[in-house]
């Protein structure tokens, strides 16, 4: 069986090495020829494989590869609904409990928010979470306390605005589930900073979920078409955010589970 696996041109860095070293590795040791491309080269490749992991977040070359009929994991559908955090929470609405969320409304040419932030910080109160719609590792991601604060941290870029989980503060679980089963989880907890993202200075411990937990992020990963994905659930079970292709390193050096063999058996299951 061969492989591709896809990465960024232009994201560089030791922690990403290290990963997709892991995961071409991993392929190996069980009898597959995983080729690291990343998304610039793929568009003029004329190699055929037999799967593509997509460790990236170019939709548009994802979607382009499915049309040529290449099995990629994740879907195309699933990478652009979890990468967008105003199509993930709109995606699970009604399906898994999830903080209370006002998605701004598409404006163009610098428009001004004030209306709108007074409006949300009625209904959501204070203080509440500012996010970008694209980003990782907790980043663009801030509490607000005042109409000003939400102000300051608009952009241009699209955002949204969601209830602050108080209980939740600096800790949150994450879940990782694969084929529709949850083979690996740890609690990280930050005590400097509302958001626990390791990359933000946070901790992370082994965890045991809870049933509910379980069910919530196995439901999400399927509403979303996930065949793998990191789901992160705050205090009081809210679903915050699913990643497509979260850092599964962070989670092994935790947990000492390795999850890259149980994503190759679940494609292997796949195609």
């Amino acid at each position: 069986m061969t492989g591709f696996l896809v990465t960024n041109a232009y994201l560089k860095g030791e922690k990403f090495d290290t990963l997709h070293n892991h995961l071409v590795n991993c392929a190996e040791s069980m009898g597959i020829s995983l080729k690291l491309k990343n998304n610039e080269e793929m568009l003029f490749c004329d190699e055929a494989c037999d799967f593509v992991l997509f460790w990236d977040k170019d939709v548009n070359l994802a979607k382009k590869l499915e049309n040529k009929g290449v099995p990629v994991f994740n879907s195309a559908r699933s990478i652009e609904l979890c990468d967008d955090k105003a199509k993930t929470y709109l995606a699970l609405e009604n399906t898994v409990k999830q903080p209370a969320t006002i998605v701004a409304p598409l404006s163009f040419y610098g428009a001004d928010y004030r209306t709108f932030a007074q409006k949300a910080a009625v209904e959501l109160g204070f203080p509440l979470v500012f996010k970008e719609r694209f980003g990782s590792f907790g980043e663009q991601v801030f509490l607000c306390n005042t109409v000003d604060e939400i102000l300051s941290h608009i952009s241009g870029k699209p955002f949204l605005l969601q209830e602050f989980i108080k209980e939740a503060s600096g800790e949150d679980a994450r879940l990782e589930i694969v084929d529709g089963r949850c083979v690996s989880a740890m609690k990280r907890s930050n005590k400097n900073d509302f958001r626990s993202n390791i990359t933000n200075g946070g901790t992370a411990v082994p965890y045991t979920p809870t049933d509910d937990e379980v069910a919530n992020a196995v439901k999400a990963c399927k509403t979303l078409g996930l065949t793998f994905g990191g789901v992160d659930i705050l205090g009081g079970g809210y679903v915050c955010e699913v990643n497509s292709n979260a850092h599964i390193i962070n989670l092994m050096n935790v947990t000492g589970v390795d999850v890259a063999p149980m994503i190759f058996e679940a494609i292997k299951n796949k195609i």
